[in-house]
């Protein structure tokens, strides 16, 4: 990585074959992310099935903070596509992990300092590579994952 970045910005956007996107970030890093299982799991994100409308994707020239398929109003902001290609990069199972686990709650660094007892600056470490993630963070993140589902099923249970 040439630069760092205080929150993931886009350069540019190439949409791939098989639901994949070409991300360039400001920073100098290039991933291929998979949309794939998202598409599949989202019904509003159907209409990106469609290989055409999917090579549509673009960001809006001189900001970088979502790729976007304007026809649509559908946006993906940068913020998650960078912990999605950190997970989706990695070999390190605990990286994947956690990257996973912070992608998935929508988590920012302080929110994700917070719930697992840490400093934003850790965390920050641990996503972009700089530090390891410990196997006790990624059982964390698992756990924090079961806590967090259960304490919402029984806030519905009381409603």
């Amino acid at each position: 990585m040439s630069t760092t970045m205080k929150r993931p910005r886009l350069l540019t956007v190439e949409a791939l074959d098989d639901y994949k996107l070409r991300l360039h970030f400001v920073n100098g890093s290039i991933y291929t992310v998979s949309m794939a299982e998202e598409l599949e799991k989202t019904a509003r994100l159907g209409l990106l099935k469609d290989p055409d409308v999917f090579k549509k994707a673009t960001i809006i020239e001189g900001e970088g903070w979502t790729v976007e398929w304007s026809d649509l109003d559908i946006q993906f902001c940068a913020d998650i596509l960078w912990l999605d290609a950190q997970a989706q990069n990695t070999t390190d199972e605990n990286t994947k992990i956690f990257a996973t686990w912070r992608a998935r709650n929508g988590l920012s660094l302080s929110q994700a300092a917070n719930a697992l007892g840490m400093t934003p600056r850790t965390m920050s470490a641990y996503g972009n590579g700089k530090r390891p993630v410990p196997r006790y963070i990624a059982l964390a993140c698992k756990g924090w994952e079961i806590e967090n589902a259960r304490q919402n099923v029984l806030a519905t249970e009381d409603v």
